[in-house]
Order: C-alpha cells, then structure tokens, then sequence
C-alpha cells in the first residue's frame, strides 16, 4: 500500500515507536502488530505515519523483516463537522480486497494480516515512485484516456462478478456503515443545507439505499486509485457495501467534472476522461439494463456534485466562491430536471464552463 493522497506523499514524517497519537503511535498499536507477529522488539519498528486522509490512520512501518502499512480506522472522521462511523468498516474493507482479488488480483495491495478486534489490517507497502496516485497525475496534468479505461474495466469487472450473488450480499450487508459514511455526510447533509433541493436529494437517496445488485466499494475516487504497473490499484474500500453499482461510477465521474474547475487548462482531457470511464464501464454492464444504471448515475451524480461543496466532506481543492457557486447551479439545475444519460449531464457540465 501507497499513501492515498499525494498530500500523504509529501507530508511523510517518521516517529518512534511508543508515541502517541498527534505525532505519535500508540502502544495498543504496537502490541496489537506484535501480537500478529508482524513486528519485534528489538530492534524496534519504525513508523511513519501518512498523512492526507481523514478516516482512518495509516503508517508505514519498517522492520528488519522488510516494509509495510497498517491501516486502523477511526470512530470520528477528521473533518469539520462532526461525523462518526463504525470502525468495523475496516472489516468490511478486508472483505472487499479478499473479494476484488479473486476477479482483478493486480487492483489490488496484497493483505498481510488483519486484527478485527483493533479495527486494524496491515497490507504489502506499494512505492509511490512505481505506484504514483490517480489524482497527483491529473492535477499535473498527466491525463490519459486509457487510464480512465482502465479504472472502469477494472470496476465493472468487479461488480459484474459480484452481480446478485446472495453470499456476498448477506458477507456486505453493510447498510448500517454505509448510510452514515456515504448517503448522511453526502446527499442528506446537502438536504440540510439547501431545503428547496431535499425532495430530490431525499429521493435519490433512497434509491440508492434500497438498490442491491453488486458489491460496491464506495469511495472510488482519484486519491484512491493508484496507476501501477500492471493497471490501476484500488485503495480504501472501508465503505464496502452491497448495493447501487451506479454509486461507485457516478462517484469517479464526479471528481472528473470537480477537476475541470481545479485545472481549468485541462479541461477537455477530463471530459474526455469522462466519456471514455463512462462507456467504457456501461458496455461492461450485463446484470441489469445499462439504461437503467446510467440513469441512476445521472440522477445522483448532481446530489454528489453539491455534497463535494456542500457536505460534511467538500474537496479541498475548491476555495473560490464563483467556482462553488458554479458546482451548486448545475447540480440544482440537474436535480430539478434531471438528464437521463451521462453524456446529457457532460454537456450540461461544458456549457456551464464556457459561459
């Protein structure tokens, strides 16, 4: 495993083990590591611990037997608002690597153990040199399309295995996570916000809880993909659930469109990104109509677009009011008459750019 931000990247800081937490690494850390005989004594592990993310604590530790991660989540999300979510979501995020990896076993960092009881799995260390993340080459602007190509052949591949499969339904049913880490933070922290707007945003979050076809990783975006050598890499699953597939797509598709505002000169190589992810990953769908899922996607891709400036989780990229102000026309517009295709709802998105 790499950092899932390139702000975890260039934020790096070692620490001594028998630190505490704002700096420091705990002892219930350490011995839960040694207890799964991951780590010694002497000579001592040493830990740096990865900054950028906000739901979890990562460290990178280094042995005398070689280098990996550990990943343990937290009860309350750092973020301004507050917001909580069981830790046993890191199970579930567990889950959802052993599964992907009997379809796609290079979209994945390989498992090393994994503690339920401290809510903590260590994972194979990817180096950020050979494993640079999806987001840090988009905002260089390193746009590829048959990277986007790539991220959908590898998602849809993983949901069309998953597809109606009643034991991974009941292995993920995981509604009780993932209402309160995806569906409240986003779509009905948005409601709150703008109450003309609830009757739709309420509406296309019931839909996307009450849809169950596939198993849904639930935070697929560009800070959680990793470009390796043999294809993408998919970090931080800890939203796992059995559910909407169009979350998943209508989630990446998002920060495409985010990105055009972040990196104005590369605009239509995100949009191109755009319709090559999106065409890519419907000619996969084969469980249910395509039709239907995009129309899904379309629907909610408007409530995600508001929520990344008006949820308990905005990007940190987007600090200019006429930027913000621009995200909430379009989603408002789209939310009030709704687009049934994604390539309706890109061009809406262009207009707006260009006026």
């Amino acid at each position: 495993m790499t950092d899932s931000s390139e702000a975890k990247n260039s934020q790096q800081q070692p620490h001594a083990p028998g630190d505490s937490v704002d700096g420091t690494v705990d002892e219930t850390l350490i011995t839960a590591l040694r207890r799964l005989d991951l780590t010694d004594p002497d000579p001592p592990a040493r830990f740096t611990r990865l900054t950028g993310g906000v739901s979890s604590d990562i460290w990178r530790v280094e042995t005398s037997r070689g280098v990996f991660c550990v990943k343990r989540a937290l009860p309350k999300l750092r973020v301004a608002q507050d917001w909580y979510a069981p830790v046993e979501r890191n199970a579930m995020e567990v889950a959802w690597i052993e599964t992907a990896a009997r379809v796609v076993p290079e979209a994945v960092a390989p498992l090393i153990a994994h503690d339920p009881e401290q809510g903590l799995f260590a994972m194979t260390y990817l180096p950020p040199g050979e494993y640079p993340v999806w987001k840090a080459r988009l905002r260089d602007g390193v746009v590829h399309v048959p990277e986007a190509v790539a991220v959908a052949e590898r998602l849809v591949a993983i949901h069309r295995f998953s597809a109606d499969d009643p034991g991974l339904a009941r292995r993920f049913a995981s509604d009780h996570i993932f209402r309160p880490i995806r569906l409240e933070p986003y779509l009905a922290a948005s409601a709150r916000i703008h109450p003309r707007l609830a009757g739709p945003l309420h509406e296309i979050l019931e839909t996307t809880a009450t849809t169950r076809r596939c198993l849904v990783h639930g935070d697929v975006s560009p800070k959680n993909i990793l470009m390796g050598p043999r294809g993408p890499v998919f970090l931080d699953a800890e939203c796992a659930w059995f559910g909407d597939p169009a979350f998943d797509l209508a989630f990446c598709l998002n920060h495409l469109l985010l990105k055009c505002l972040w990196r104005p000169s590369h605009r239509d190589a995100y949009l191109a990104c755009f319709r090559a992810l999106a065409s890519t990953y419907l000619a996969g769908v084969h469980w249910e109509s395509a039709e239907d899922l995009e129309a899904r996607a379309a629907r909610l891709l408007p409530g995600l677009l508001l929520a990344r400036v008006d949820g308990k989780s905005p990007v940190e990229y987007l600090t200019e009011d006429h930027d913000k102000h621009r995200v909430r026309r379009v989603a408002g517009l789209l939310l009030q008459r709704p687009v049934p295709t994604l390539a309706a709802l890109a061009v809406t998105w262009q207009e707006e750019l260009t006026t």
